[in-house]
């Protein structure tokens, strides 16, 4: 899936804990890093993706900037509810440019991934893309 956008694979953001009208959660899984959603610049901030069905992830990559730390969760359910925890991580800071972190999910299956933004390195983040890995 690294080729294609989520939204393209008709994956969804089915929650986002903010939303500024210039910067959806929809720009998340657009598959380009130029376009973005931001945060409002209180934490944590957390958005949750869904897939068609359900799916096998090894990795996900984040482009993100001013990200400190990450927890992700995953159901398998049809309800964005009951998540259990993945991995979690710190994010080294990037001054001027984009973090970009491949996180492993040892092949996790999900209908939902849930991305919760615990601290950021300033009061606003922004990410810019999610991709999955099979």
């Amino acid at each position: 899936m690294t080729e294609s956008s989520l939204s393209a694979l008709g994956a969804k953001v089915v929650v986002a804990a903010s939303c500024d009208e210039n910067h959806p959660p929809e720009n998340i899984i657009d598959g380009n890093t130029k376009t973005f959603w931001m945060s409002t610049g209180m934490f944590p901030q957390e958005f949750i993706i869904r897939f068609v069905e359900p799916t096998k992830i090894s990795a996900v990559t984040v482009d993100s900037y001013n990200v400190k730390h990450l927890k992700i969760e995953k159901n398998t359910s049809r309800n964005a509810s009951q998540f259990e925890p993945v991995t979690e991580k710190e994010f080294e800071h990037t001054e001027g440019h984009l973090q970009s972190n491949a996180i492993s999910l040892n092949g996790s299956n999900a209908t939902h991934l849930r991305f919760i933004i615990t601290t950021g390195y300033d009061h606003f983040v922004s990410v810019h893309r999610v991709n999955i890995q099979n």
